[in-house]
């Protein structure tokens, strides 16, 4: 092991700067995306009862499957990097209750309500939004 490692030096340190890398550019795209999702949100999102989808619009099919691959691929971005936030510097939760968000799911409702009924979550996004000027969210 010791000697794969002597041997492949140069490799791993390569692989530390493309972590670091990521970390701070997946850092970056949160601190400056996140306020604005939230804020951005209804306060009555997490306790509707009728979702508006992009399906649901008048658009042509073709032009919707491909905002939905678009917006889904976005979303499993989002909960990857939220994942890999989990370890180094960043929002990793908000980042990847975000990309649940975006993502299209069977159950995907019932998972949102339950992470931001967690008091820290639903505490750090209404004082996002309450530095924005907006009301609080609601949630069940």
């Amino acid at each position: 092991m010791i000697s794969w490692i002597a041997d492949n030096i140069v490799t791993l340190q390569k692989l530390g700067g493309l972590w670091l890398a990521i970390g701070a550019i997946s850092l970056l795209l949160t601190l400056i995306a996140l306020p604005i999702i939230i804020i951005r949100l209804p306060a009555d999102y997490f306790v509707r009862q009728d979702r508006v989808t992009v399906a649901s619009s008048s658009a042509h099919p073709a032009v919707v499957m491909m905002a939905n691959a678009f917006k889904n691929f976005v979303g499993i971005v989002l909960i990857i990097f939220g994942a890999i936030m989990l370890f180094i510097p960043g929002q990793g939760i908000l980042t990847m209750l975000i990309g649940l968000m975006l993502t299209n799911f069977p159950g995907k409702y019932h998972l949102e309500q339950k992470i931001v009924a967690r008091p820290a979550i639903l505490r750090t996004l209404n004082r996002i939004r309450e530095r924005a000027g907006h009301e609080p969210l609601a949630v069940r």
